[in-house]
């Protein structure tokens, strides 16, 4: 479904010689899969994201999403096709709970009483009754509902890719235990290939059926708990695990 390929990202910098945000990445994501993007702060996870949806472009090497370049995708039409989450669910504040949830569908030329019953189903789908938090607006909601919120925003168009990042990063820990669990659930009934940036290992980990480790732009191993627990790859990845495994 997603199949990077030798991608890498530099950004220019001033006097100096440009930034390696990502570096020769290969990393295949296959339909119906959840991967989790972890590694510490600008390791290039974001980037690598949003590689996928065209938010960044390549300076060299490519991404393929179902077989196709997306340098070669009308952007507009790659971005509706990705559902993509992010921290504090990236709602509309002017807007209500019901109208930032159907805001693709119409922008599709869906008709009202389609948009409101596909609004209704993704509602209820992530747990907010529609009678209760349809007409509500964000400022009225909690972190979590405004997460609920933003996922299900994603879904409208019925994507068969979703993107999130870091999307229970801005939460408390009991809430974000929660959703991590409603996400699962969640993820067994849709059905999605799903890409996750995590900064958090024991969240990646549960969420995703392998984890891609990154470490200054470069893929330093992908797998499952397993197999980084019984032979990573470098004396880099043990050490980056070591805390997460100390004692375990």
């Amino acid at each position: 479904m997603i199949h990077f390929e030798g991608a890498t990202v530099l950004f220019p910098r001033e006097g100096a010689e440009p930034l390696a945000a990502v570096r020769d990445l290969d990393l295949h994501v296959a339909p119906g899969e959840t991967v989790c993007l972890v590694g510490p702060s600008g390791c290039g996870k974001t980037t690598s994201l949003r590689l996928v949806n065209r938010l960044v472009r390549p300076t060299a090497g490519r991404v393929l999403v179902d077989g196709r370049d997306v340098a070669e995708a009308d952007p507009v039409r790659l971005r509706r096709g990705i559902g993509y989450v992010i921290q504090s669910g990236g709602l509309f504040p002017h807007l209500t709970v019901a109208a930032n949830v159907g805001l693709l569908c119409r922008l599709e030329g869906w008709d009202t009483a389609r948009t409101a019953e596909r609004v209704d189903e993704l509602l209820e789908l992530v747990h907010l009754p529609p009678s209760e938090f349809g007409a509500r607006y964000p400022a009225e909601l909690s972190g979590g509902q405004r997460q609920r919120v933003g996922v299900a925003r994603a879904l409208a168009l019925d994507p068969q890719l979703l993107l999130m990042d870091e999307p229970f990063g801005a939460l408390d820990p009991l809430t974000r235990d929660s959703l991590q669990r409603e996400f699962l659930e969640l993820s067994e009934r849709v059905e999605k290939t799903i890409l996750i940036v995590s900064h958090d290992m024991d969240e990646a980990f549960l969420l995703g059926d392998r984890v891609a480790l990154l470490a200054e732009g470069r893929l330093a191993q992908v797998g499952t708990l397993e197999q980084f627990r019984d032979a990573p790859a470098s004396e880099q990845v043990r050490t980056f695990l070591e805390s997460h495994f100390h004692g375990r």
